[in-house]
């Protein structure tokens, strides 16, 4: 009989969460990710620019040119990237919900921008701010992302779902 109920019922690991491999998911959260990614850094880019006054264009999402600290608008477009970087750890909270795996989907996410910015340009970046700010950006959004996920999974489980029972 023991046997018998070895092989039927699932082995109880001692996990909270299930470690199946679900590509599905995941690749539906890279999707997510992505195109949060870049539809907040186009909103960040656009505020930036009105506040200074300067022209919105897909390069300034793309090139490496656009993050010359020296000039106002590189500054803004500098300011947008950590702001995005912000705004991405909240999506990361709200579509991956998990500590571990945020490194995995920052990483992700900018190695992706960059193949978008070798795309586009038809080379690899090589300016030093262009990297720094997109290593910054990582890590930002690293921490911030495990920061606030952390909180949610370190909430107390309620266990009693009904009036409590005396026993």
């Amino acid at each position: 009989m023991r046997r018998f109920l070895q092989k039927r019922l699932p082995k109880m690991t001692g996990h909270f969460r299930s470690n199946v491999w679900d590509p599905v998911l995941i690749i539906s959260q890279i999707i997510a990710m992505q195109s949060q990614f870049y539809l907040l850094l186009g909103v960040w880019n656009y505020l930036m620019n009105m506040i200074g006054s300067f022209d919105s264009s897909l390069d300034k999402v793309f090139t490496e040119t656009d993050l010359d600290v020296l000039e106002t608008s590189g500054r803004l477009n500098v300011i947008a990237f950590l702001l995005n970087s912000l705004t991405s750890a909240l999506a990361l909270w709200f579509i991956v919900q998990r500590s571990k795996l945020c490194l995995d989907f920052s990483v992700t996410t900018h190695l992706f921008h960059l193949v978008a910015c070798l795309i586009y340009n038809r080379h690899i970046p090589n300016s030093l701010p262009w990297w720094v700010i997109n290593v910054i950006s990582i890590a930002l959004m690293t921490v911030t992302g495990e920061f606030l996920c952390m909180r949610t999974e370190m909430k107390a489980i309620p266990l009693s779902m009904g009036p409590k029972a005396d026993l």
